[in-house]
């Protein structure tokens, strides 16, 4: 089995005549026509020929690194900006927490002198609901 390889023009616009693959001296295995419209040599892939120039696939290449690296600017300018959201979230919080005036305590213990209205009051468990006197009339 072989393949035809036709001439064509390389980059240089310098005709390279035709050859038919596996050449000789090369690979038993590259019988295939490969490369593209200015560049061909043998391979052992059937579909490894592609009808288009080796630099128009170049400057796909190109286009293709082109737009990763916006899209990765943009992915740096994102976690950037979540970054300072967040210092500035952070920092911009009150920094002393609100007194609500009550102070708490664990069960059976002793409140000290300087604390709170109920001084030296010893707490032993909850008192429950106060009932109030029911209104006459």
């Amino acid at each position: 089995m072989s393949a035809e390889c036709s001439s064509y023009l390389n980059a240089d616009k310098v005709l390279v005549s035709g050859f038919s693959c596996p050449r000789a001296g090369g690979d038993a295995r590259a019988v295939y026509c490969c490369g593209f419209r200015d560049v061909k040599y043998c391979c052992d892939d059937p579909h490894s020929f592609f009808p288009y120039e080796h630099s128009y696939m170049w400057w796909l290449s190109v286009g293709a690194l082109v737009g990763l690296s916006i899209a990765a600017v943009v992915l740096f300018a994102f976690i950037i900006t979540v970054c300072v959201l967040c210092y500035l979230f952070v920092s911009t919080k009150p920094r002393s927490k609100l007194d609500t005036g009550l102070s708490l305590q664990m069960a059976d213990t002793e409140l000290h002198p300087s604390q709170g209205p109920h001084r030296n009051k010893l707490l032993t468990k909850p008192s429950g609901f106060k009932r109030f006197p029911k209104p006459q009339g």
